[in-house]
């Protein structure tokens, strides 16, 4: 399973890739692979101002769906068009053609709240 230390993770297992005042988000391999097959990703959120912990949007697979979470506050100003035709993008690739959401940071205070890779392994192994 892979956790790249570049990026940071939430407790909900979103991670965010910081990219000047925008971030990428997505989902971690843990999550992707306890979910199982991604069948379809919802996300109707473009253009919407979130707070951290509100829901961007779901993500289905054969066996569950999961609601995804705001790693932090900020706009959500790109969402990845090709999931709506490839949403096992994010089974195989999670942390590249994967992503799910870009957003514009609102506090970038708020990224000292999340959790880096070698904590994030921690706790998923406890």
């Amino acid at each position: 399973m892979k956790i790249p230390e570049n990026l940071k993770y939430t407790r909900d297992h979103e991670w965010i890739r910081v990219e000047g005042d925008q971030a990428v988000v997505g989902i971690t391999d843990f999550a992707q692979g306890e979910l199982g097959d991604v069948v379809f990703v919802e996300i109707e959120t473009e253009g919407e101002s979130l707070e951290k912990g509100e829901i961007f949007g779901t993500v289905e697979a054969v066996k569950t769906v999961s609601d995804l979470f705001m790693p932090v506050s900020g706009e959500v100003v790109e969402v990845n068009e090709a999931l709506a035709d490839t949403p096992e993008l994010v089974n195989k690739d999670p942390y590249g053609e994967g992503w799910m959401i870009k957003i514009k940071i609102a506090d970038e205070t708020e990224l000292a709240e999340l959790i880096s890779a070698a904590d994030y392994q921690k706790m998923i192994e406890a």
